[in-house]
This record gives structure tokens, C-alpha cells and sequence, in this order.
């Protein structure tokens, strides 16, 4: 009679880890309810990595065909499940001063550290791009955005071999007021950049003082 009520025991601790763990991944999954947005085209670190390999990113061919990916999910996978949470509340636009520099594309380590890998200096996938050219950002809640900031780094810094910092960047385009959507269209124009680049989006919602930080690599071949 014991033993049979130790099973029993067992059995319902067992079932408990598994509806736990459960609950849990529907948390983490990029559809849930705690989902925000981000940059899709050309696409954020973490998006850009969710995109290409959400549905196999266990495999190890990654680790060769997309090496800066392989390392942020071995960092963090939530950092890839959640591409739409990389924001920052409460900094009142002050953002040079909350983010310092090698740290721009994690937001200075937002949320407790999740997104740190996207800060790794390497040769990320690039998007190809034109002098004009459209940043798209899909706002998956519809927050709004009472502006958008879009910089790139300049001609001469290297992606590859330097952390990004607030002074490789200029700033291309500061926007007005986005009524709420799912999805943002933000046009920019640049002029004599070749090569690999980084675009810094900054998107200060509307809904709460809620900034959101997001690199994109670029070639503008």
C-alpha cells in the first residue's frame, strides 16, 4: 500500500514539472500575449535569426552557415522566440546616456541580459539595400509610435572587428507621430555608403515611455 501511494506521488510530481514546462514555453513563443514588434525588413539581429531558423534551430549546420545566429542561440534562445521584446522602459528619450557604447544592439542589456548576444562583433547575415531605401517594423500589440530614430554607421567602421557605439553612427531620419498599426514603413536615404553596414533603429512607442533598440545588418554592395 505504500509503495503504491509513493507511485502515485511520483507520478503527480511528474505530471506537474510537465504542465509547468508546458506554461512555460507557451511564455516564451513569439505569438503570446507579451508580444510587442521589431524591425522585419531589413531585418533585426534577433528577427533575422528567428526568421531563418525558428524551425530548426537545433541544427548544427548552423553553426557554419550562420555562425553570429549559432552563438545567440546558444546564448539565449528567448532572445530569438521573443524578437519583439528588445525595449527599454522609462528612459525619457535619454538614450545615449542608458545605452553605452558595445551595447547598442542588446539595449544595453535589456531584460535582464536575454538579448547580450546580439551585441557580439562578427560577420551577422547582411540585407541587401539600395542609397533609398525603407525600414519596415511589424508592431504586433499596435502600440503606435510617437517617433522613430534611424541612424547608420558610417563609411570606414567595421561591423566585423568593432563593437557598435553611439559615435559610428549618423543619423538619417527622425520621424513624427505613427497612428497605431501593425506594421510601420520608414524611408530613408543615404548617399555614398558601400559595403557592410549596421541601420540602429529606435522606436519610441506611444502607449508608455517604452524605447525599442534594434540593429539591422546591411550591404550596400
Amino acid at each position: 500500500m505504500r509503495c503504491h501511494v509513493r507511485n502515485k506521488r511520483k507520478t503527480g510530481v511528474r505530471t506537474a514539472g510537465l504542465l509547468v514546462a508546458a506554461l512555460l514555453s507557451l511564455l516564451i513563443w513569439p505569438g503570446s500575449a507579451s508580444a510587442h514588434g521589431s524591425v522585419v525588413d531589413p531585418a533585426s539581429r534577433n528577427y533575422g535569426c528567428w526568421a531563418r531558423w525558428g524551425d530548426d534551430f537545433q541544427n548544427p549546420a548552423m553553426a557554419q552557415e550562420d555562425p553570429m545566429c549559432w552563438q545567440a542561440w546558444q546564448a539565449n534562445p528567448n532572445a530569438m522566440w521573443n524578437w519583439n521584446g528588445l525595449y527599454r522602459n522609462g528612459l525619457a528619450g535619454n538614450f545615449e546616456a542608458a545605452i553605452p557604447d558595445g551595447q547598442l544592439c542588446s539595449g544595453g542589456h535589456a531584460e535582464s541580459d536575454r538579448y547580450d548576444a546580439l551585441d557580439a562583433v562578427g560577420a551577422w547575415q547582411t540585407t541587401s539595400v539600395a542609397d533609398d531605401f525603407t525600414v519596415t517594423l511589424n508592431d504586433q500589440a499596435a502600440h503606435g509610435a510617437d517617433y522613430f530614430k534611424v541612424y547608420v554607421s558610417r563609411q570606414g567602421f567595421d561591423p566585423t572587428s568593432r563593437p557598435l557605439g553611439w559615435g559610428d553612427l549618423q543619423l538619417l531620419t527622425t520621424t513624427g507621430r505613427y497612428a497605431p498599426a501593425n506594421t510601420y514603413a520608414i524611408d530613408v536615404s543615404t548617399s555614398g555608403l558601400t559595403g557592410r553596414h549596421v541601420v540602429y533603429t529606435i522606436w519610441q512607442a506611444s502607449h508608455m515611455d517604452q524605447a525599442y533598440f534594434l540593429c539591422s545588418d546591411v550591404d550596400f554592395g
